[in-house]
């Protein structure tokens, strides 16, 4: 951080000034996975429009996964997170436009500030247990919590830029073994290089909340490889945390364990913080100390006040190295759902243990019964911007309405379909108890006994686990109509929310039998459900779920623009 309070750099004659619609206005920030733009709706919401890098936007991997990840966040509401209103992952490089409220990083806070009141912390870490326990909800594990992805406002902590890590995984910059993450922060498990769970997000909030209250990273000094080699070792070398404070030492010894299945969850650690903290969850009068609000005032005042954009450039090679990035398309129709939205501030130091870095080789574990860190590919981003879940290509309403037909890029007026397969028939049964079957509808196939979370290339769920119901993993519109154009319109216009619970069902308000439901598969191509019949749930229990059964017919369309 540069001490200024003016969070909002003029662009520079390589800026892009406009993009896919949106008119960029200042540079929020930049960090490995791209740069981060504050920009407007056309109802004037401010958003960060973050432009992912190239080399990340000309690999179809990371496009095909970023798609599924972004919808899959975009499943994730509740408090202390920010939204993502807009995305787009088919022009020549992929951005997202998420919800903008000024604020500090943690990252930056530590560096300027130093470590924070325990009542702080202790209010930092339940808030973000919270917003933990939506993401997990939504089957996403954020992969890359860190103090850089912890914003900090007048109105409390927020967690952001989950929905990325895991696409990222999946590029040819990461095809040999890598994974990604920050290391000083990964979890055991994932600085192994093996599957993580919501457990490796609590690991890692509960090394943010030992950096926080005292500067001091659990396992000791060193570099990122360092401390990631000490991680990776903790089921035989414990961190030793007895210099710790006695209440923070209770919540590092629940966070840190080895074992994922061990840890506390994301529901104990708010009540057990909260109980710390003194004061509610979301009591944020004066919950940061006098200087780092005055501090955080003024950037809320900055940020109100963004400066015009600067002429658009007319050198060559600007123009040449943002070609393509004119493509107009719609921004949002609807605002954030959870007030307020906060948006990251650049940061130039870290605190400590924080800074990223890159490690072109594998991480040896120097223990003969620990396994070899194969490879980590730093968090690409430092922490400037902010990404999730949303709904892309939406059609505008009222006061958010382009100008112009010009102006909109509406998939439904410029798309092209050809009939894949029609009217094929498929029927959703409800699971049996403590199951879930998982569909995709562009094989068509459906996964009975799906494993809980495995949902990639799939379009919904039906689930009788946790809270049962009928879940949309791409978002899922009803259509007035059974074309194309119409079906599309109906994933635009009307579209349903992502989840259906057992008693709605049960009452057949949301599904009926007429019904058309229609979706962009992950696959990207467009599908139209038509449910011919509803079959109630059977009487007498059993294992046999109490939710109806659902006949339909599917037709597939391919688009193309």
């Amino acid at each position: 951080m540069n001490g200024s309070d003016d969070i909002l750099t003029p662009l520079s004659p390589l800026d892009p000034r406009e993009a896919s619609g949106y008119r960029l206005l200042a540079r929020l920030g930049e960090g490995g996975m791209g740069t981060v733009y504050l920009s407007r709706t056309r109802g004037g919401q401010p958003v960060a429009f973050k432009v992912i890098r190239r080399e990340y936007g000309q690999d179809p991997d990371f496009r095909r996964r970023f798609e599924q990840e972004v919808r899959a966040a975009r499943r994730v509401q509740g408090y202390h997170l920010v939204p993502v209103v807009d995305h787009d992952t088919t022009g020549p490089l992929p951005w997202i436009a998420s919800a903008f409220v000024p604020g500090l990083t943690l990252a930056d806070v530590l560096a300027s500030f130093g470590p924070l009141p325990l009542p702080a912390v202790f209010q930092l870490v339940g808030c973000a247990a919270r917003a933990l326990g939506s993401i997990h909800a939504a089957e996403v594990v954020h992969r890359d919590l860190k103090p850089a992805n912890i914003l900090l406002g007048s109105t409390g902590p927020y967690v952001i830029d989950f929905g990325i890590a895991r696409a990222a995984e999946s590029t040819q910059l990461t095809h040999s073994g890598g994974i990604v993450g920050t290391p000083q922060y990964m979890s055991p498990e994932q600085a192994l290089g093996e599957p993580v769970t919501a457990a490796a997000d609590v690991f890692s909030l509960g090394l943010i909340a030992a950096v926080a209250a005292t500067g001091r990273h659990p396992y000791g000094e060193g570099g990122a490889t360092a401390l990631a080699v000490r991680i990776a070792n903790t089921g035989r070398a414990a961190p030793d945390l007895s210099e710790y404070p006695a209440a923070l030492r209770t919540l590092l010894e629940r966070c840190l364990a080895a074992e994922p299945a061990a840890r506390i969850t994301t529901d104990e650690l708010a009540v057990l913080c909260e109980r710390a903290a003194g004061r509610p969850l979301r009591a944020f009068d004066g919950w940061l100390p006098a200087p780092l609000m005055e501090r955080i005032a003024r950037r809320e005042a900055a940020a109100a006040r963004p400066p015009e954009p600067t002429p658009t450039p007319t050198r060559p090679d600007a123009d040449a190295h943002w070609s393509g990035q004119s493509t107009v398309t719609a921004p949002p129709r609807r605002g954030p759902a959870h007030p307020p939205q906060p948006a990251q501030a650049p940061s130039a130091r870290s605190a400590p243990g924080v800074r990223p870095v890159v490690l072109a080789a594998g991480l040896a574990v120097a223990v003969a019964l620990t396994a070899v860190v194969t490879r980590a590919i730093v968090s690409p981003d430092g922490g400037a911007g902010a990404s999730g879940g949303s709904q892309t290509d939406r059609k505008p309403t009222g006061a958010s309405a382009p100008a112009s037909p010009a102006a909109s890029g509406s998939p439904s007026k410029q798309a092209a379909y050809t009939l894949v397969f029609e009217d094929k028939p498929l029927t959703l049964r409800a699971p049996a108890f403590n199951t879930g079957t998982h569909v995709d509808l562009d094989a068509p196939k459906l996964f009975p006994d799906g494993k809980i979370g495995v949902t990639d290339g799939m379009e919904l769920t039906y689930q009788d686990w946790g809270d049962a119901d009928l879940r949309f993993l791409t978002p899922m519109g009803k259509s007035g109509g059974t074309t194309p154009e119409a079906c599309r319109t109906g994933v635009d216009t009307d579209t349903l929310p992502a989840a259906l619970p057992r008693k709605d069902l049960n009452l057949g308000t949301p599904l009926a039998k007429g019904t058309v439901l229609c979706t962009v598969t992950s696959e990207g191509n467009l599908a139209m459900l038509r449910i011919t019949d509803v079959v109630p749930p059977a009487k007498g229990g059993g294992l046999s779920s109490d939710m109806p059964d659902y006949v339909t017919t599917l037709t597939l369309w391919k688009i193309s623009k």
